[in-house]
């Protein structure tokens, strides 16, 4: 977890083979799940957000490795609020956009 913006940006791009100048906010954990970096391109520079737990870990989904998953913005405030991406209880998005 001692990578900056470029070192992260270069993960990004060369290991996992995505454009870190997208719109996509990547996000990283370190081994001992107790420190989050986000990395995010706005405009005309990178946005680094990092947070550190002081006593309790991130529920940080097991992907067999460095691999890339794709999460919605509901699953990444699960994760960020130290809970598991796969919430069984939660409800179902509603996709239907008609009131009547």
């Amino acid at each position: 977890m001692r990578k900056s913006i470029d070192g992260l940006a270069i993960i990004v791009q060369m290991n996992f083979k995505l454009d870190p100048f997208s719109d996509a906010l990547f996000v990283f954990c370190n081994a001992k799940r107790d420190k989050l970096k986000l990395l995010y391109w706005e405009h005309n520079g990178f946005w680094l957000y990092y947070r550190r737990l002081e006593k309790s870990r991130f529920k940080w989904p097991d992907n067999n490795g460095d691999k890339v998953i794709h999460v919605t913005e509901r699953e990444l405030r699960w994760l960020l609020d130290g809970l598991d991406i796969h919430q069984k209880g939660a409800h179902s998005a509603v996709v239907q956009r008609k009131i009547i």
